[in-house]
């Protein structure tokens, strides 16, 4: 929590929570004061995810998520409160203090993060250098032969791992721990009781996680490095750390290993959360509004040297969903260029699916046989492959030609042909699209329509739909929205004993804050209310209304304070302020006078006494809803 005079607190009133979201999210003036775009923390097609520009929060109204600059990095990064400090500190250039944390095992992860991106950088460097030595002229002209010069080297940090398995190890020891080095994913190591094999050119044993945990004994174990006689290509993160590396085997021999080899997970890596290239790739992305989507880095490296800079690729694994939700934030239109051979079909299928489940906008581009996106650049031209792109196929006209290329027009190969399409099919968010969809492919495929439409039917209907739960918002009246919003609006704290409406100082500006405390203190109309707690925070502590979300609340309660923040759709005035405090006393009114009923049911006659005083009770509240409504018709017919 960021409180005045810390660090923290100076960092948030430098920062604009519109900027620093804006590199994570594609945001639209939504309002005065309001940005909205696409949630980042769960699937959406429609905009529910909103930034106030003046209060510096952040909601959305799909998730419920809400929070302040640090907690939106905190989320989105999943990194601790500190590092979100550190992290919105130096988008900022604000010179950084040494940080603490909460507990000693947060110190302790936080540590390890840093430590190893400081390793990564540092074995970054060393790669390009030894990409430009005498030993590194295998590599160069391995990269020129694709195609590369010394400017997309710099640009994408290209560097060669040299055929040693000490010499990267020797170089880090001197400024890392060693434990922390097995950490790293660079190293490998295996049990070593003779203390004298060589370990130069060995293949590592795979080490379990129990391993790994332990600390481990030095004497009794050969570490040396994963990388060897490798070109390697830096993999970073969306802000241009390197967090990984993939190494291109530059042998020939059996015992050279995989063709790409990728480093492990680690603390600062998980592939299935990574594009590579996406630093560099997303504000092309967002001002084209469109992504370019390839398989491999050689590939995605090509393509970017060819001028086309919005183009990403997955970082050695198969696309995954965590990877659709990452290029959604950024654009919700793709073009997906794969290898045209079966396995890049197949990948293109899969990635397809999970695109179309997240609602994007999808483009096929399928190059001739034989060509990948770097073969064909580096053949054919970059105004040749211009033209490939803008002649990209819708991806179900791509779907529906693979379907008829692979099965024959028989009825059993339209059967085979439809089940193919299906799973597809159903993936597709909006009922009318998959209508359209059906209607096109009856006619590409030859199958009934009126068939094909109740076999879709059928499978859509076995689809399990998780529902959002009607959010606390809507069961909130508008007069509690008023007074929440009056209350949050106070500039300064207001001790318990200050009882002074803004009537009596009518001489002064018109206070909000001010009048709705005044009532909901001495008439207590909150009571009993579904905001009765969030109402009660707020007038037991008025923080500046920047730091609204400051206020100690459950997290149902803090959201629905942002929520109802969000929608600040009128000014506050004196006669808004004055009518929703009517309106709550209508609404304690009629509470009270069914109370009263219940117990005059209750009584059956048989406590006169009570029974007397609970109708001229009865009697006086009727009087009071009556007047105050005819009050508020009063001022909505002068109004």
């Amino acid at each position: 929590m960021a409180n005045p005079g810390d660090f923290a607190y100076t960092v948030k009133q430098q920062a604009d929570i519109v900027r620093v979201v804006g590199d994570y999210v594609k945001l639209r003036k939504a309002g005065a004061q309001n940005y909205s775009g696409l949630c980042p923390f769960h699937g959406e097609k429609t905009p529910s995810f909103s930034v106030h520009a003046t209060r510096q929060f952040f909601h959305c109204f799909g998730c419920g998520a809400s929070g302040d600059v640090f907690t939106f990095v905190q989320k989105i990064e999943n990194i601790t409160f500190p590092e979100a400090v550190r992290a919105v500190a130096q988008k900022l250039g604000i010179a950084i203090p040494q940080i603490s944390f909460n507990s000693p095992v947060e110190a302790k992860d936080a540590k390890l993060r840093t430590v190893l991106l400081e390793i990564h950088e540092r074995a970054c460097d060393c790669f390009q250098e030894y990409l430009r030595r005498p030993e590194g002229s295998l590599a160069r002209q391995y990269l020129s032969g694709r195609g590369l010069d010394e400017t997309m080297f710099k640009q994408f940090r290209i560097g060669y791992a040299p055929d040693s398995g000490f010499l990267l190890k020797d170089r880090l020891q001197r400024e890392f721990p060693e434990e922390v080095l097995r950490e790293s994913g660079l190293f490998s190591w295996k049990q070593d009781d003779s203390r004298q094999q060589s370990v130069i050119g060995t293949q590592p044993e795979q080490v379990t996680p129990e391993a790994r945990s332990q600390k481990p004994e030095a004497p009794f174990q050969a570490m040396y490095s994963k990388f060897r006689n490798r070109v390697m290509f830096p993999i970073a993160n969306e802000t241009g750390r390197v967090i990984a590396f993939t190494g291109r085997t530059l042998s020939t021999d059996d015992k050279a290993g995989p063709k790409y080899l990728n480093s492990p997970e680690t603390a600062i890596y998980s592939k299935s959360r990574v594009l590579f290239n996406l630093s560099q790739a997303k504000e092309a992305i967002r001002k084209l509004d469109y992504a370019i989507l390839v398989e491999g880095q050689m590939d995605c490296i090509s393509v970017f040297a060819a001028g086309f800079h919005n183009v990403l690729a997955s970082s050695g694994t198969a696309f995954t969903e965590l990877q659709a939700k990452l290029l959604g934030r950024f654009s919700k239109n793709v073009v997906v260029n794969f290898d045209p051979d079966t396995a890049g079909a197949k990948a293109t299928e899969r990635t397809l699916g999970l695109l179309t489940e997240e609602d994007f906008q999808i483009k096929v581009l399928t190059l001739e046989a034989g060509f990948d996106p770097d073969l064909y650049i580096r053949r054919k031209g970059k105004d040749a492959y211009s033209d490939a792109l803008r002649n990209s196929q819708r991806y179900f006209d791509y779907l529906i030609e693979r379907a008829r290329a692979q099965f024959p027009r028989s009825a059993e190969g339209k059967v085979k042909a439809l089940n193919y399409l299906m799973p597809h099919i159903q993936r597709v968010p909006s009922r009318i699209v998959r209508d359209e969809l059906s209607h096109e492919i009856s006619q590409k495929l030859g199958i009934d329509s009126a068939v094909l439409r109740q076999e879709l039917k059928h499978a859509v209907s076995k689809r399990s739909v998780s529902e959002l739960k009607a959010p606390l918002e809507n069961q909130v009246t508008d007069a509690e929205k008023i007074l929440i919003r009056a209350l949050a609006s106070a500039t300064e704290m207001q001790t318990s004993e200050e009882r002074i409406s803004s009537r009596d100082r009518a001489e002064e500006e018109f206070d909000p804050a001010r009048q709705a405390q005044f009532a909901l203190r001495s008439e207590r109309l909150h009571e009993g209310l579904a905001t009765e707690l969030l109402i009660e925070a707020l007038l037991k502590e008025q923080p500046e209304s920047v730091e609204i979300l400051r206020v100690e609340l459950q997290e149902g309660d803090r959201n629905l304070l942002a929520a109802i923040l969000m929608k600040e759709e009128e000014e506050l005035s004196a006669e808004r302020v004055e009518g929703a405090v009517r309106a709550l006393r209508r609404i304690q009114g009629r509470r009270k006078l069914e109370q009263i009923q219940i117990e005059l049911l209750a009584l059956k006659n048989q406590d006169p006494e009570r029974t007397q005083a609970l109708l001229q009770e009865r009697v006086r509240l009727k009087l009071a809803l009556r007047d105050a409504g005819m009050a508020s018709d009063s001022i909505a017919n002068s109004a």
